[in-house]
């Protein structure tokens, strides 16, 4: 009992250190929000002296920045929606349909894993131009649309695997086609690795700085990572002021985060331990 306890104990210490190395840097970014940059210089380590509310409250009055969180926002959504319907439909191909070159395409697919965005720049962006999609929102969201496929359809993929082809042949015997199957059945079955596939479309377009830098010129089209950039050029000396948009801006993704951790670890879970 005593080696139980111990483990025990010594568990709890693990999750508090590292849960240090998370909340420690959060919670002193969110305080030297509230300095000013002399209190950041003169005392770094030490609490506001006085608390200085308006460098957020003047970031959170700015119309600039609550557009860039709703480009954002409006960016992340499309991008997911898009993806997510695409990388559906032909993971269900390649999961319940056995056709000639079906591991080749599906290869290819994954095969996207090991190239990183950054590689199709140069193509990309003439590519965008002669489409006449630069300075336009959809010149970012097709982009990641496609970037986000591969890691989706192997998810969804290995979760579609999982139900039974009983299920999909009775539901055929009671009159439903493949696409009633698919539509009626197997999504709402797929629910968890849906809500999987969801947040990492929405948290890799959230964190997408150098496709919108590139593409959107235009500031009325600019979202929060390129909102940063600009913001920390402009004010490059008033650190504390940078610092509290920094704060604000990470807002949004932990709220999201915390809402869609347990709908995250469960989609990824799911397709493991069904069949």
């Amino acid at each position: 009992m005593r080696a139980g306890l111990a483990r025990s104990a010594s568990r709890h210490t693990l999750v508090w250190v590292l849960g240090s190395f998370i909340v420690v840097p959060l919670l002193y970014a969110v305080l030297s929000g509230f300095k000013t940059t002399g209190d950041l210089t003169t005392d770094p380590a030490g609490l506001p002296g006085p608390w200085k509310v308006s460098n957020y409250t003047g970031i959170l009055s700015s119309g600039d920045f609550w557009r860039q969180i709703g480009n954002s926002v409006m960016i992340a959504v499309a991008t997911t929606l898009l993806a997510v319907a695409a990388a559906a439909l032909a993971a269900f191909a390649f999961a319940r349909y056995a056709f000639r070159g079906r591991e080749f395409f599906f290869t290819l697919f994954a095969a996207g894993l090991m190239f990183p965005p950054a590689v199709a720049v140069l193509p990309l962006f003439v590519l965008l131009r002669s489409f006449g999609l630069l300075d336009n929102p959809l010149g970012i969201i097709l982009p990641q649309a496609a970037f986000a496929l591969p890691i989706t359809i192997i998810i969804l993929r290995s979760f579609f695997r999982t139900i039974p082809a009983e299920l999909e042949e009775a539901a055929i015997m009671d009159g439903c086609s493949r696409f009633g199957f698919f539509w009626r059945i197997l999504l709402p079955m797929a629910r968890p690795a849906l809500g999987t596939v969801s947040v990492l479309a929405i948290v890799t377009s959230w964190n997408n700085f150098f496709l919108p830098l590139l593409v959107l010129a235009d500031p009325k089209w600019q979202t929060i990572p390129v909102g940063i950039q600009q913001f920390q050029g402009q004010y490059s000396t008033n650190y504390a002021l940078v610092i509290a948009y920094i704060v604000l801006a990470m807002v949004p993704a932990i709220a999201f985060y915390a809402v869609a951790e347990r709908q995250l670890i469960g989609g990824l879970t799911a397709g493991a331990t069904k069949g």
